[in-house]
């Protein structure tokens, strides 16, 4: 595949039927929109006295749980834990809030750990678009902070998040969030006039690294609150380069992965480290040290470093990189980066069960 096809408009096009990278490239207009939204979330006052929260999602809907999960755990207010499966913690009571994050409103082990919650007498709240968790919501007296996107829930973090970070902010999860907010909209602009589609390969340093993954097994690593940004590499690469992708975290990696460094053959590895120079001191000596292992060991490797003074700022540079390397993957892997027929068909084979 000639690396030519990440600077040809008509690729894109024969590629990106679907226009996923205008989505993609919207990330900071869809979050300062629906920031703005957020602003009408209502959070009932017996919710906000809640003693821990729960957070339930599944693939692109449980991203943005995990970003606030990781703020709130940088303040100590209240422990928040996010759950992807069919059950709720047996933890789960009447002083827990319980928040359902589901993009279509159809997603069965979100819809199976709500109705959970509902039967425990948890305090509750639901952000969808609609479908059957917003009915069932409805019907048992659960606020619904609904929004409207034309897309795959991959693509409509912002939308989630923001209105998660509006309602952390009413529960005491997390302190005011709106300059964070306006960093994060402010750095991924400009990390788009950098990393967009229109700018040349020769200048673009995510059409750079997708071009380095090419062909390899990526192994993403972050620390911090940078793990979770990691996590979203990993997930993206899989759903729209189509693409097996590995996630590692310090410094867990660095008590078992390790060791594993120079077995079976590491030549189709290349491992990517998203760093930022305000990581824990400890942790950013882990990120040398562990480089030097994998040089040891032949592994090629490279960092990525997010950018911003805020930990959302940080979390969401790193994650819009990533967002356009994975696009970029996929016009390498000639594959169309919207469609994921194997999730489809999958439910589809569980639906007849």
């Amino acid at each position: 595949m000639s690396h030519d096809v990440l600077d040809d408009r008509a690729s894109l096009e024969r590629l990106d039927p679907h226009g996923m990278l205008a989505r993609i490239e919207a990330l900071p207009e869809q979050c300062e929109e629906a920031w703005r939204r957020a602003g009408d979330l209502r959070l009932p006052e017996t919710h906000a006295e809640a003693r821990d929260v729960v957070l339930l999602g599944m693939g692109g809907s449980a991203i943005s749980g995990d970003i606030l999960r990781s703020l709130a755990a940088l303040t100590g207010r209240k422990p928040v834990q996010v759950v992807r499966g069919y059950d709720i913690p047996a933890s789960v009571g009447e002083d827990t809030l319980v928040v359902a994050c589901s993009h279509s409103g159809n997603t069965e082990e979100t819809l199976s750990a709500f109705q959970q919650a509902l039967d425990v007498g948890a305090k509750t709240f639901v952000i969808t678009t609609g479908g059957e968790i917003a009915k069932l919501a409805d019907g048992a007296g659960t606020p619904v902070f609904r929004y409207e996107y034309e897309g795959e829930p991959r693509s409509s973090t912002g939308h989630q998040l923001m209105a998660l970070l509006a309602l952390g902010g009413r529960a005491g999860l997390v302190e005011s969030q709106e300059q964070a907010v306006s960093e994060a909209v402010t750095l991924m602009k400009k990390q788009r006039a950098e990393l967009g589609f229109e700018s040349p390969r020769d200048q673009n340093p995510a059409k750079q690294l997708a071009e380095r993954l090419h062909g390899r097994l990526p192994v993403i690593v972050g620390a911090g609150v940078l793990d979770v940004a990691a996590y979203r590499w990993k997930t993206q690469i899989n759903e729209n380069s189509k693409s097996w992708a590995l996630h590692e975290t310090l410094p867990e990696l660095d008590h078992n992965t390790i060791v594993g460094f120079g077995k079976p053959d590491v030549s189709r590895l290349h491992a990517v480290f998203l760093r930022h120079a305000g990581l824990h001191p400890r942790l950013l000596l882990r990120y040398e040290a562990t480089g030097e292992a994998l040089d040891d060991a032949g592994v090629s490797h490279e960092t990525v470093e997010a950018q911003g003074t805020s930990a959302l700022a940080q979390v969401m540079t790193a994650i819009y990189f990533g967002d356009l390397t994975s696009y970029y993957l996929a016009l390498l892997n000639e594959v169309q980066p919207a469609t994921v027929e194997p999730i489809d068909t999958l439910k589809a084979k569980l639906t007849e069960r």
